[in-house]
């Protein structure tokens, strides 16, 4: 069990103005983080689909706070298009922010947790990777593909440094970026679930609040699914 730090943990969580990000970020200051918002409405302002204004954010988090020990990517771009409609400009920025955003932090702050010997990463990823997902959000799904196979591939390489890292895959989840989805659409959601209720922000931001914590060191390389037992059914 790694030591309790003497000062607050120091948590980055991108994309933290969004509705399951600003959950991510209560239930982190409620369990004592100091917790920095990398967005366009964050404290920190940052494009995410710009490498050098992600990069920015990293120095100005390093030189305000001296490190980051917890990183929470909680980004999505959701660009609608299907294979007739790909946009090259459109399906590049959704890469941009969804996955390489997450890189260029991860690069930014992996060497600071490597020297301490703690480090969480947690990546919020989307249980349509799984689910047929609808044509119209290719750009979308292919991210968090990405973004998983990226939890896995860190977490063989930086395991032995005491860094963990995992991803919460939610279900249909009502959000603003949701927002055009028909109602049909979440009473669907929840009539295919083991447990047939809505799905709250409140229901990822649990599950984060313990990946970033003490308990949850025997754990990487996994992604919690949060969908009421959607995928189980």
């Amino acid at each position: 069990m790694p030591e309790t730090p003497t000062t607050p943990r120091v948590a980055v969580v991108v994309g933290g103005a969004g509705a399951i990000g600003g959950a991510i970020v209560r239930e982190l200051t409620g369990r004592g983080h100091v917790v920095r918002v990398l967005d366009r409405a964050g404290d920190i302002v940052c494009d995410l689909a710009d490498a050098e204004d992600v990069r920015a954010g990293a120095r100005r988090v390093l030189a305000e706070n001296g490190r980051c020990d917890v990183l929470v990517h909680a980004a999505a771009a959701t660009d609608l298009m299907d294979v007739e409609t790909v946009d090259l400009d459109a399906w590049r920025r959704v890469q941009a922010v969804n996955v390489e955003s997450a890189v260029l932090l991860a690069q930014a702050f992996v060497p600071g947790m490597r020297e301490r010997g703690f480090g969480r990463i947690v990546h919020i990823v989307s249980d349509t990777f799984w689910k047929p997902p609808s044509p119209d959000l290719l750009a979308y799904v292919t991210s968090k593909g990405a973004l998983i196979g990226l939890t896995r591939s860190l977490a063989a390489s930086l395991g032995r440094y005491g860094i963990a890292v995992t991803a919460v895959a939610p279900g249909l989840t009502r959000t603003a970026s949701t927002a055009y989805q028909p109602d049909a659409a979440f009473e669907a959601s929840r009539a295919g679930q083991a447990l047939p209720r809505a799905l709250t922000p409140e229901d990822v931001s649990a599950a984060v609040g313990f990946l970033a914590s003490d308990a949850a060191e025997a754990l990487t390389g996994q992604i919690l699914t949060v969908d009421g037992g959607g995928l189980f059914t």
